[in-house]
């Protein structure tokens, strides 16, 4: 049975969690690939709200096995509040498997991540200072410390020590601020191997397994496409790779088990963070898609900056993660605009581009150039079927299918779990 990726289209927030909660009765497995708790996803079940950082939209679903994969970073204690959580709520979280060969976040990857981005100032890149960057770093410099470092105390310490050689130089010396215990840091993470132990296991084995017995593999990253280290809009983008060629490396599938690509895509545009933003409104309207769609930072808290749908991202999105299929989230938000604008094109120093550009200071300058569809005016929360969509919100959901290049095979209309049209079947 191939594996399915599920990948954010734009800059994150689109609505990955509704997406892989209503997918959970018809998968197997859900394996969160890459992030950490820098991102969320909420989902609405009933009455109920829940709001995930680490642990995989699957969790929710009964008879889903949800996995955190080897290429997330694991802040500890972070989980385990998380897990906590959700058992004072009646979900049962023991199916849970860990990647041994995940990343940890420890107290100093947090420190150096505030203190570097206050450092900044009017350059900072607008971290959640969660210390994902750090760790990530860590990673990359071959100094990190993984899961399975918990279970052996004289290689925990040795890693600890060397990391802090460095760091406590650079906090002192640079931040002048406090070094960091190495004895503190190490009592902290022992006591948490036996906790997360019954959890640890190889899931790379775990998975391969899973598709040679014919289960459905889901695959889900956080963040979106525009936050991807080497495709989004560097420097302001995440520390790891959301896209769906990250799902490959980031779970220990190989490529060629992945068939379907499904990009979830919001009907207008927000992003966290600073970085260059088309659509960006600073207007009512903007107030409105922000008041309407309830567009908070489930992680971070933070207003979301929100503006309208650019076409050029859509179609970036498409050829950078092989999109087969859109998920169409937040319709219902548009329902009270006379005239909706979609952005189809940039102006860049007088000249019409028609894709997002390669250069980052092109991006920085390019102006969203819009066609206006009409609005719809009405409630189409109760919709439950293309067909009962009025015309023009039909209309322009497949305009933006048709300027996009993918089909549109859901459409939300509203966060609860039923509140979902579908086209055609995702898996």
């Amino acid at each position: 049975m191939p594996a399915i990726v599920l990948v954010g289209a734009q800059w994150g927030d689109e609505g990955k969690g509704k997406a892989t909660d209503l997918l959970g009765d018809q998968v197997d497995y859900v394996v969160r690939y890459q992030g950490g708790n820098n991102a969320g996803h909420t989902v609405v079940i009933g009455d109920q709200k829940y709001a995930l950082h680490l642990l995989p939209s699957g969790i929710l679903s009964p008879n889903v096995v949800p996995v955190i994969g080897n290429g997330v970073v694991i802040d500890p204690s972070v989980l385990l509040e998380e897990i906590k959580g959700l058992n004072e709520r009646g979900i049962d979280t023991s199916k849970l498997k860990i990647s041994t060969n995940a990343h940890l976040i420890t107290p100093y990857h947090r420190t150096i991540d505030k203190v570097s981005e206050r450092f900044l100032g009017n350059n900072k890149i607008g971290t959640t200072g969660r210390g994902i960057g750090p760790a990530y770093a860590d990673k990359i410099n071959r100094i990190g410390i993984r899961v399975q470092d918990l279970f052996d105390p004289s290689i925990l310490e040795q890693k600890i020590s060397g990391a802090l050689k460095d760091k406590n130089q650079v906090l002192i010396k640079v931040f002048n601020r406090k070094g960091i215990d190495v004895k503190d840091v190490l009592d902290e993470y022992l006591a948490y191997a036996e906790i997360l132990r019954p959890y640890v296991t190889d899931t790379v084995l775990l998975l391969d397994n899973a598709l040679k017995a014919n289960k459905v593999v889901l695959l889900e990253g956080s963040q979106g496409t525009l936050l991807d280290v080497d495709h989004g809009t560097y420097p302001f983008v995440t520390s790891s790779n959301p896209t769906a060629g990250g799902a490959s490396t980031g779970s220990g599938i190989g490529p060629t088990k992945i068939t379907r690509s499904i990009g979830i895509l919001k009907a207008y545009t927000t992003r966290v963070g600073s970085g260059p933003f088309p659509t960006e409104l600073f207007d009512a309207d903007g107030e409105a898609l922000r008041s309407i769609g309830g567009e908070v930072g489930v992680t971070t808290g933070r207003n979301r900056r929100c503006g309208w749908f650019d076409a050029p991202i859509a179609r970036y999105a498409v050829r950078v993660n092989g999109l087969t299929d859109f998920f169409l989230t937040k319709l219902d938000v548009l329902s009270t605009w006379e005239k909706i604008p979609v952005c189809v094109a940039y102006e860049i120093d007088g000249v019409r581009v028609e894709e997002l550009p390669a250069s980052q200071s092109d991006f920085h300058h390019a102006k969203p150039i819009y066609e206006y569809l009409p609005g719809w005016m009405c409630d189409i929360s109760s919709a439950r079927t293309f067909d009962d969509l009025p015309a023009n919100a039909r209309a322009y959901v497949k305009f933006l299918e048709e300027i996009s290049g993918a089909p549109m095979s859901a459409i939300g209309v509203g966060p609860g779990r039923d509140q979902t049209i579908s086209v055609r079947s995702l898996i």
